[in-house]
């Protein structure tokens, strides 16, 4: 199974702003930065990585529902629950 069309575009915005972000506390831990503000970006990067993450679950639900393309049968109850667990 992969993410849908629909959800690529999204998903590869969401993780490509993380990764700016990640940068920046990188870069802000480098300089010696205040911690509030550290911790400040460093929530963002989690808020961006979320959002990829719930992105790339709901695609999965989407195609659990649907109809099974070819050999691939569709995602499971559990498989799904698995994958939502994984981003808490």
């Amino acid at each position: 199974m992969q993410v849908d069309e629909e959800a690529v575009g999204a998903v590869l915005n969401r993780l490509r702003r993380a990764q700016g972000q990640l940068a920046g506390v990188i870069a802000m831990i480098e300089a010696g930065r205040d911690c509030k503000d550290v911790v400040t970006q460093l929530a963002a990067v989690s808020r961006a990585l979320d959002r990829a993450g719930f992105k790339i679950v709901a695609s999965g639900m989407r195609q659990c529902m649907a109809v099974a393309d070819g050999d691939a049968p569709p995602m499971s109850e559990a498989e799904l629950e698995k994958l939502f667990l994984a981003l808490a």
